[in-house]
């Protein structure tokens, strides 16, 4: 488990940044999903992904990876 208290793995991950909901602006975290391949490394990322595309946008880039 997690606690990222001061958003320092988002900020670095890319997952930390303006969001706005009903004109308001503010700090959180951005909805994503990343794709690691057996060597540790980013093998695709989606950012701003909707929870039903997630699974098969992950699936499609796994099968890529052969």
């Amino acid at each position: 488990m997690l606690a990222d208290e001061d958003h320092a793995v988002a900020e670095k991950w890319g997952v930390w940044g303006e969001k706005s909901m009903y004109g308001r602006k503010y700090q959180g975290i951005i909805r994503s999903a990343f794709v690691i391949d057996e060597k540790g490394k980013i093998a695709d990322a989606f950012y701003k992904v909707s929870p039903k595309a997630t699974f098969g946008k992950a699936q499609d880039a796994l099968e890529a990876l052969g």
